[in-house]
């Protein structure tokens, strides 16, 4: 069985920011050191420019990439030995009496050539010595001194390790075998799968950081055992068959939580780690300047800029505001990136006054730079929203160094005529003083549709 079904998956949100993903790594190096478990840092998506920037910058490997929670092939397949066709059936013989009666038949180049199983055994014997009461009388040992391909199954279905498991039971339940062979995506043999552990297979074990809406969850969430949640946002959990450790703390970043459990534990996070948290936390707060900033906040990056400051580490030499202010260039502006990637990086999803809709948000450094790029990116998020169902879908264009937004919508919206903004000439919504969508645009969103 794939050692890796017992892994605690730490994941942030679909379409992560530079927050969830530090700290997805950030809460699984602690748990890991804590826990002795192996715990593995995830991620739902693909990652942003700033993202990107702040890993090559600390010189860090980007979190294992988990499209979805759904059990796959590689956790119940059983990597059993094997033979290859010319050799004498003993030798599969010999593997089946130690597997439960089975025997992979691999080729020299490594693809599978079949399967010798209890039931392809007895159609070689009843081939081989039928009823004539000569053939009646082959001793077993000249049988098994022939080659293993003459008594192999070569028609056993075969299934990648990558593919999930609940897309293939239908196929496997019409099957009369009960055992499957389990491929890479070169078609090299794997391993062995039962039709009894595709039925029942281990669930992924995960902690969710910077989210607790299963709509900004991973895919196939109920697939999975969820062990606790570490978050900053609203509430809007999914349910859970147990209880688990749940928190929801009012601060402006998931890696001011996550600083705050590694100092709790009396630990410090390694440099460069240290360096990747303080990086969500400038993100999220805007380098300590967006209005979700709590003292605690401030007290978390003076914490994880002495850890990730120091000598000979990557960020020696910086200060909180100079990393903050490469971060954030780092992921502004909108003339190298494509208006659909722009509309769908940092997008969350929502629920309310019976409509649904997204939200998404990119950073530019000045609202000169929108000129030709609106009606690109109107498009884009008019794309966005048929293909997601939404009925309308809104683009936070926020200015990071006026500390300000514009709002471009799909469509009207009637409720949002007691929004509190200014409509300017271009179409969009001005919102003077809004850079968190968080703690200062959703509110009055959900406020303008609840009525």
């Amino acid at each position: 069985m794939n050692k890796a079904t017992n892994q605690i998956h730490v994941i942030g949100h679909v379409n992560p920011d530079t927050d969830s993903i530090a700290a997805a790594m950030g809460y699984a190096w602690l748990l890991q050191n804590e826990t002795g478990e192996p715990v593995v840092a995830a991620r739902a998506g693909q990652l942003n420019p700033q993202t990107t920037w702040a890993l090559q910058r600390l010189n860090l490997d980007p979190p294992l990439l988990l499209p979805d929670a759904s059990p796959r092939f590689e956790a119940i397949a059983h990597r059993f030995n094997t033979a290859t066709p010319e050799r004498p059936l003993r030798e599969a013989w010999a593997i089946a009496n130690r597997t439960g009666g089975i025997a992979p038949i691999i080729n020299p180049d490594g693809t599978p050539y079949g399967l010798v199983t209890v039931m392809s055994l007895f159609n070689f014997f009843i081939r081989s010595v039928g009823s004539h009461p000569r053939r009646e009388e082959t001793r077993i040992a000249e049988l098994l001194d022939r080659p293993c391909q003459e008594a192999c199954d070569v028609e056993t279905p075969r299934f990648q390790a990558n593919s999930r498991i609940r897309d293939a039971l239908p196929r496997i339940l019409r099957q009369e075998r009960t055992e499957f062979i389990v491929v890479d995506e070169h078609g090299s043999y794997v391993g062995i799968c039962r039709q009894r552990d595709a039925l029942h297979p281990p669930r992924l074990r995960l902690v969710l950081v910077d989210h607790n809406e299963s709509r900004q969850a991973i895919a196939a969430l109920d697939e999975a055992d969820l062990v606790e949640i570490l978050d900053h946002h609203r509430l809007g959990n999914p349910t859970t068959n147990m209880p688990i450790r749940f928190t929801v703390d009012v601060v402006g970043s998931t890696c001011t939580l996550v600083s705050e459990r590694i100092d709790e534990a009396g630990l410090s996070a390694p440099p460069a780690l240290a360096g990747m948290l303080l990086a969500g936390l400038l993100s999220d707060t805007l380098i300590l300047t967006s209005p979700t900033v709590t003292e605690r906040d401030h007290q978390a990056a003076e914490r994880l800029a002495r850890w990730g400051f120091m000598g000979g580490s990557p960020l020696d030499g910086e200060t909180i505001q100079s990393f903050g202010e490469q971060l954030l260039a780092s992921g502004a502006g909108l003339d190298t990136r494509d208006p659909a990637e722009i509309v769908s990086a940092d997008l969350k999803l929502y629920d309310a006054g019976g409509k649904r809709f997204g939200i998404a948000q990119v950073e530019v450094t000045s609202f000169n730079q929108l000129g030709d790029h609106l009606q690109p990116l109107h498009q884009a998020l008019s794309d966005l929203a048929a293909a997601r169902g939404m009925d309308f879908a809104m683009l936070m264009i926020t200015d990071v160094v006026r500390a300000a937004s514009r709002l471009l919508l799909t469509t009207e919206v009637p409720e949002f005529e007691a929004l509190p903004y200014i409509l300017h000439v271009d179409g969009t919504l001005k919102a003077k003083g809004v850079v968190s969508r968080k703690k200062q645009l959703l509110p009055a969103v959900l406020g303008a549709l609840q009525g």
